[in-house]
């Protein structure tokens, strides 16, 4: 993996104050395991209320996941005054979403002025074993000077 120098010394307060404000991360139970300039972990343990209709956590949860740890990881490479929206992604499905907990680790494959580009790849955890259950590929916009958006940051 790159290493990255973040241009706002204050990346790290500013990823966990944001992720903090994101209710859908407490709705599904997920939280922030690692926070490094260009690289997010957050996890997920197996909850039955979020599984699809085989018992497998639901494709939209994984990629909920998989989503944010892209964008934070696209933040934590940001200036200080930035927020940041994802503009597109594509995710793969590898394999069921079925295991103790999820992990998905963001990472940035190359960051940009206004567009930077991260992968993300979710895996399950049983019995401390890890198997990638989704890989995505995102593009994640910086944004300046949009109270409407930036609000909070």
């Amino acid at each position: 993996m790159p290493s990255w120098e973040p241009p706002d010394p204050g990346y790290d307060t500013r990823v966990r104050a944001s992720f903090a404000r994101q209710t859908v991360m407490a709705t599904i139970g997920a939280h922030l395991t690692g926070v490094a300039p260009g690289a997010i972990d957050i996890e997920l343990p197996y909850r039955g209320d979020l599984t699809q209709q085989h018992g497998f956590l639901h494709a939209g949860v994984i990629t909920i996941i998989a989503d944010s740890a892209c964008g934070y990881a696209a933040l934590s490479l940001m200036p200080a005054k930035a927020s940041v929206l994802t503009v597109e992604y594509k995710v793969n499905l590898l394999a069921p979403a079925a295991g103790e907990r999820m992990i998905a680790r963001g990472r940035v494959m190359k960051p940009g002025k206004t567009l930077t580009v991260c992968t993300a790849d979710v895996v399950a955890v049983t019995d401390g074993r890890e198997k990638t259950i989704a890989t995505m590929t995102g593009t994640l916009m910086a944004i300046y000077d949009r109270p409407d958006v930036s609000a909070g940051f």
